[in-house]
């Protein structure tokens, strides 16, 4: 089969689209002959060793995956083939063939677009959990999300209009606060002046809860533009830049800062993610919710696709298909 390869830690370009031996299915593995693949910013820095995980090299990346299911181990109960599935199997995605644990595996409504799946797991499933568990959001409250039109940014208005707060989005051109504005934020700023333009906002009230996957300035203007009892969850660093934290403003402004770690999430808590992407996946076929899928690549293209992400270039999720 056709895979993405990672000969070893190295820049975008080096990666390959070559033949990759097709994985092998034993016990509760189930493969999935793969329809769309997702793209995401930590597979960029997966590739060029600057995550937080390092497997052996060479190796497939991609953590995303929706298609049908082409055959099962022996100790799989839930999956057969033909069923329609997406799943995330840590590394592996960018191929034509993807092994999953039955663990990792869920069942897509017939006429979900495998797009939409896979945009529903990393980008929204962040999101979703730094909002629910790691914010407890509530009815009311103020978002201020940064990088809103990127796909967890997207997501991150998306629900937090399902969870009934006041949404600021913040966006670096009017193209991309165009698509903030149609996610359904109540307020669109960009990042010029941005302490003083969210306390215009706000009323000088402040921000409940900042969403920043950005880093950089921009979670040094959100450090002065927290509401008392507030939560700034820090996401990731898109801008390059991690900045340093003046912890007497914690102190004085009575705020919390919160790391979000999804992938460690889903791995010491796989029943509250289960029950996550349920709710994510019903908010989906109710209308609540619509992933922004910009554009569908073929997979030899997936390093000129993660260049795009990772230079913050692309508005909502971008799609491999083989």
């Amino acid at each position: 089969m056709k895979a993405i390869v990672a000969r070893d830690f190295a820049p975008l370009d080096k990666l390959e689209y070559t033949d990759w031996p097709e994985p092998k299915i034993s016990g509760d593995t189930v493969l999935v002959e793969a329809e769309a693949i997702g793209v995401n910013y930590p597979d960029g820095l997966l590739v060029q060793g600057l995550y937080q995980m390092k497997p052996p090299t060479p190796f497939v990346p991609g953590m995303e995956v929706a298609g049908r299911v082409a055959a099962v181990g022996d100790k799989v109960t839930g999956f057969k083939p033909g069923d329609r599935v997406a799943g995330m199997p840590g590394i592996g995605a960018y191929a034509e063939k993807v092994a999953l644990t039955e663990a990792a595996t869920m069942k897509l409504p017939e006429g979900m677009d495998g797009a939409d799946a896979c945009a529903l797991m990393c980008g929204y499933g962040t999101s979703h959990h730094a909002l629910k568990q790691r914010a407890n959001l509530q009815t009311g409250e103020i978002l201020c999300v940064l990088g809103a039109s990127g796909a967890t940014g997207v997501a991150a208005v998306q629900i937090g209009k399902v969870l009934g707060a006041t949404v600021i989005g913040v966006a670096s051109s009017e193209e991309k606060r165009a698509i903030a504005r149609e996610a359904g934020a109540d307020i669109v700023l960009g990042y010029d002046n941005l302490r003083d333009e969210l306390k215009k906002a706000t009323g000088g009230k402040g921000v409940d809860v900042a969403f920043d996957p950005v880093g950089g300035e921009a979670f040094d203007a959100l450090t002065r533009s927290m509401a008392w009892n507030g939560r700034l969850l820090v996401i990731g660093f898109a801008s390059g830049t991690i900045p340093k934290f003046p912890i007497n403003l914690a102190l004085v402004k009575g705020y919390s800062l919160v790391g979000v770690f999804w992938g460690t999430f889903t791995r010491n808590e796989p029943q509250v993610y289960a029950d996550n992407m349920k709710e994510l996946i019903g908010w989906y076929m109710k209308g609540k919710i619509k992933p922004v899928i910009e554009g569908r690549y073929k997979l030899a293209d997936a390093a000129t696709v993660l260049g795009r992400v990772m230079a913050r270039g692309a508005t909502g999720k971008l799609i491999l298909t083989p």
